[in-house]
């Protein structure tokens, strides 16, 4: 129907790859659900629902969207496939995996189904079963907060899993966003020189993004920084700052 605008389809696990191969043709990005955070919880609340059915199709859309790549350079004529790539989402808060291992699980799903996004959502008990979160019980809204901030890190800060949470920190805390946790347990990576710092360095201060960060960058070719030029480059000076 030479519809121009964004298409967002999503496949089911243990569809026909003729059918995925169809869609990813269409769509400008595919996503499989995988639902919940591990194979237990699967069998547990989902036992229709097989790990292996999910990573099938995900799989094969990876391994069709590199080749896609490659086809679009090489061919003039050669069809894109979900050209905005794959991804995924998660219900978090009604099994009991940690934070930790959902950072695993979604650090995992970056490297090897090479994922644009994974979505977490809170869950919202809606019915009684002795399988879930009492029906009074608040969405963790706060705490798929803080998984959104972490996923920020593993996405364009550099950082890895093993390095925001371990064995003794298996939660983010609620009180202090990912970064600023991570910087409380590393005081011995501060103070940050910012005017000869790398890139990868000032990413790791609580307050510089990625836009700040490469604003640094350029003004410092031009003038040593000073503390009080910090905040008109875009970064936040927090309470307890780490220069």
């Amino acid at each position: 129907y030479h519809f121009n605008g964004y298409i967002h389809a999503k496949t089911i696990p243990g569809a026909d790859p003729m059918l995925v191969e169809k869609i990813g043709r269409l769509a400008d990005r595919l996503s499989v659900n995988i639902e919940l955070p591990s194979e237990t919880s699967l069998t547990t609340l989902a036992p229709d629902k097989k790990k292996t059915a999910i990573l099938r199709p995900m799989g094969q859309i990876a391994v069709q969207s590199a080749q896609s790549k490659k086809e679009m350079v090489l061919y003039r004529g050669a069809k894109p496939f979900a050209p905005a790539g794959q991804s995924t989402q998660m219900i978090i808060g009604a099994t009991p995996e940690t934070d930790r291992h959902i950072m695993d699980l979604t650090e995992g799903l970056y490297r090897k189904y090479s994922l644009k996004r994974v979505f977490y959502s809170a869950y919202l008990p809606v019915v009684e079963d002795r399988r879930l979160p009492a029906l009074h019980t608040a969405p963790p809204l706060l705490r798929e907060h803080r998984l959104y901030q972490a996923d920020w890190l593993l996405r364009f800060y550099g950082f890895r899993a093993e390095e925001l949470l371990d064995a003794s920190h298996p939660d983010f805390n609620p009180q202090v966003d990912p970064k600023c946790s991570w910087a409380l347990r590393h005081l011995d990576f501060f103070p940050v020189e910012v005017n000869r710092a790398d890139y990868e360095a000032l990413l790791r201060i609580p307050g510089v993004g990625v836009v700040s960060a490469k604003r640094i960058l350029v003004s410092r070719r031009a003038r040593k920084l000073r503390i009080e030029d910090l905040p008109k480059l875009g970064v936040v000076m927090k309470r307890a700052q780490y220069f």
